[in-house]
C-alpha cells in the first residue's frame, strides 16, 4: 500500500487528530511535527481523491482522547512547578493512559500497519511538551542527568518535578584530632540519643560518638546555601579519627539533594564553611561539579603521604632506622586485615606498595617517619607489624616494638592523573 492508502485506512477508523494520524509515519521525512505530517497527508488524500478537505478537531480524537491538544497546558504546568527553582537542564517523561496505548494498537491493527509503526504516543508527548518547556523556562533538554526530571501522568492529571542532586567538589584539611570525616552515630543507641526513655549514657544523649565531623562542618552550610533538603558527603578515602589531614587536603564531594539553587559563589561558600569550622577544618578549591565526580573521587586510584611520630620499645640508632626505612622503600607489603578494623572489614590479605620511606630520630626511642604509599596501605600497622599481620614492617625489621603515637596525612593525589579534571566541573 502507498502512504496515502495507509493514511486513508487510519482515518477511516473514526475521528483521528492530525497528531495521531501523523504519528504512524513519524519516521518519514524530517523537520515536521506529527501534527504537520497528519494534516499534510489528510490534505494530500483529499486532493488525490478530489474530495473536500475535512479537518478533525483534536478534542474529538478517539485515539488520544484530546490529549494532543494539551501540550501547551502541560508545558505551562511544568514551568510553574519550577518557577522558584534554579535549573539549567530538564527532561520530560510521560506516563500514558493505558486506554490511549490500547487505542494506538487498535488504530494500527485496523489499518494493517505494524504495531510499532511510527512512534509511541508518550514519545511524542515527551518531545512536544519538552520543546515548549524549554522555550518557557530558557532551559535545555538533557537526556542523561538533567537538573529536573518532569513526569507527566496524564490519567492522574499530575506533574511531578524531581530535582536531581547538585554537587560541590573541594579539598579539606583536618586541623584537629578526634574528628571523623563523616557523622558517626552512637552504636549503643543507633543514633537516637536514647536508650529506652532515658538519654544514652554512651553518647551523652547526642546520638553521635563525636560532637564534630568534617561532614558536620561542611554539609549543612552547602545545603543551606543551595537550599537543599539533605546532603551526602563523599570522600576520597578517609583518615583515622585521630589523624590530621594536612598539606593539599583530601578531595571530597558534597551531594545536595533537591537543591533549589544551583548557581552559588563558591569563594563565598568556602569562606562561610571555614568561618563555621573556626580552625577545626579548612576547605579550599570549591567548584561546582558533575554527577560523575562522585565516582571519580571514590574510585580514582590515589597514593597517600603520611608523617608519623613513632615510639620504640628499645633504643634505635640513626643507622638502624635509615637501613630499615631503606628496606621498606619500594617494598611490597602484605597486610592481613588489621585488628583495629577487623570488626568492619573483610578478613583478607591485601597487597600494597611503599613508594618511599624516610625519617629521623629525635632520640633513641622516638622518631618521625614519612611514608609515601599506595592507597589502602595501613600506616599504623606498617610501623607496628600488628602482631605479625603486616609483613614486612618497621618493627619487624628493627626487631623491636614500635607504635605510632601521632599520624598526619600530608597528601592525597591521583596515582596516574589528578582528581581535578575540567571535564568533571560545571564552572
Amino acid at each position: 500500500m502507498s502512504i496515502l492508502e495507509d493514511a486513508r485506512a487510519l482515518a477511516e477508523s473514526g475521528p483521528v487528530c492530525d497528531a495521531c494520524l501523523g504519528r504512524a509515519f513519524a519516521e518519514r521525512s524530517f523537520g515536521l511535527t506529527n501534527a504537520e505530517r497528519g494534516k499534510s497527508l489528510r490534505v494530500a488524500a483529499a486532493l488525490d481523491d478530489d474530495e473536500p478537505y475535512e479537518a478533525v478537531d483534536t478534542e474529538d480524537c478517539w485515539v488520544c482522547e484530546g490529549a494532543c491538544a494539551e501540550f501547551d497546558d502541560w508545558a505551562e504546568r511544568c514551568a510553574e512547578a519550577i518557577e522558584d527553582v534554579e535549573v539549567e537542564t530538564y527532561q520530560v517523561g510521560t506516563r500514558a493512559p493505558p486506554l490511549v496505548e490500547e487505542n494506538e494498537l487498535l488504530l494500527r491493527e485496523g489499518a494493517g500497519l505494524p504495531e510499532d509503526a511510527g512512534e509511541l504516543f508518550k514519545s511524542e508527548f515527551n518531545r512536544e511538551v519538552g520543546k515548549r518547556v524549554g522555550r518557557l523556562t530558557g532551559t535545555e533538554v538533557d537526556f542523561t542527568r538533567p537538573d529536573v526530571q518532569f513526569l507527566l501522568d496524564i490519567e492522574a492529571d499530575t506533574v511531578e518535578a524531581q530535582l536531581n542532586s547538585a554537587f560541590v567538589y573541594g579539598r579539606y584539611r583536618k586541623l584537629a584530632r578526634d574528628i571523623p570525616q563523616t557523622e558517626w552515630p552512637c552504636r549503643e543507641c543507633d543514633g537516637s540519643g536514647y536508650k529506652g526513655k532515658e538519654p544514652c549514657d554512651y553518647c551523652g544523649g547526642s546520638g553521635y560518638l563525636y560532637e564534630d565531623s568534617v561532614e558536620g562542618f561542611v554539609a549543612p552550610v552547602v545545603t543551606d546555601v543551595m537550599d537543599g533538603v539533605d546532603a551526602k558527603f563523599h570522600g576520597a578515602g578517609r583518615e583515622d579519627v585521630d589523624a590530621l589531614m594536612l598539606g593539599t587536603g583530601r578531595p571530597f564531594v558534597v551531594e545536595i539533594m533537591e537543591p533549589r539553587r544551583r548557581t552559588v559563589d563558591v569563594e563565598q561558600l568556602e569562606g562561610d564553611i571555614n568561618a563555621m569550622a573556626d580552625g577545626e577544618i579548612e576547605v579550599e578549591g570549591l567548584r561546582l561539579a558533575t554527577y560523575d565526580m562522585v565516582e571519580r573521587v571514590k574510585k580514582l586510584d590515589a597514593s597517600k603521604e603520611y608523617r608519623a611520630a613513632v615510639e620504640f620499645d628499645d633504643d634505635v640508632t640513626d643507622a638502624e632506622l635509615a637501613a630499615a626505612l631503606d628496606e621498606l622503600t619500594g617494598a611490597t607489603i602484605e597486610q592481613y586485615t588489621p585488628n583495629r578494623v577487623d570488626h568492619r572489614r573483610a578478613s583478607i590479605t591485601r597487597t600494597r606498595h611503599v613508594y618511599d620511606a624516610t625519617g629521623d630520630l629525635e632520640d633513641p626511642r622516638h622518631a618521625t617517619v614519612e611514608i609515601h604509599g599506595e592507597g589502602g596501605l595501613y600506616i599504623k600497622e606498617l610501623v607496628s607489624g600488628d602482631e605479625g599481620r603486616t609483613n614486612p614492617s618497621l618493627a619487624g625489621i628493627l626487631d623491636t616494638g614500635a607504635v605510632v603515637t601521632a599520624l598526619d596525612v600530608i597528601a592525597v593525589e591521583g596515582e596516574d592523573e589528578p582528581f581535578e579534571d575540567d571535564a568533571f566541573f560545571k564552572d
